[in-house]
């Protein structure tokens, strides 16, 4: 695969995905950086964006539930460079009926180089770090020499 240098911007635009179990930790931590979340582009699953904004006020940009196909929507916005970093607080010790369409969303990250939280401790972690509200040169597949290539 062939690689490109693209800049995230420095104010990005933000995943926040959580199952059920995860929604108060996720709506907490929310609640906790408002201020630093507040100068950033927001986009959540359907009930997760609904409880962020009724109990913390932040505008969100609100996709369809998860299990109804909110995953693949935020899939198609990493791929498509519209998603600069992913908090998706999942529950490791829950089994979720679509847990097809989570591992196709974290690997989606993966392969587009996002930044992925999947707890507290790393949530933390990035939004803290002084690359959160500066750009930030990374690599991605240069998805068009990928289908030159093939053709």
């Amino acid at each position: 695969m062939n690689y490109m240098q693209i800049t995230a911007p420095a104010k990005k635009s933000i995943a926040l995905v959580a199952h059920d179990n995860m929604k108060p930790e996720l709506i907490l931590w929310c609640n906790k950086y408002k201020a630093k979340l507040a100068e950033h582009t927001l986009y959540a699953t359907g009930t997760t964006g609904l409880h962020i904004e009724k109990q913390t006020a932040l505008p969100i940009q609100r996709l369809i539930s998860g299990p109804l196909g909110g995953d693949q929507q935020i899939g198609a916005l990493i791929t498509e460079q519209k998603i600069d970093i992913m908090i998706f607080f999942w529950d490791p010790l829950e089994a979720q009926p679509h847990d097809p369409d989570v591992k196709a969303l974290l690997r989606l990250a993966a392969v587009w180089n996002i930044p992925v939280a999947c707890n507290r401790s790393t949530a933390d972690f990035l939004i803290e770090s002084s690359l959160f509200s500066q750009c930030y040169d990374k690599s991605v597949p240069d998805y068009e020499k990928y289908i030159a290539s093939r053709s």
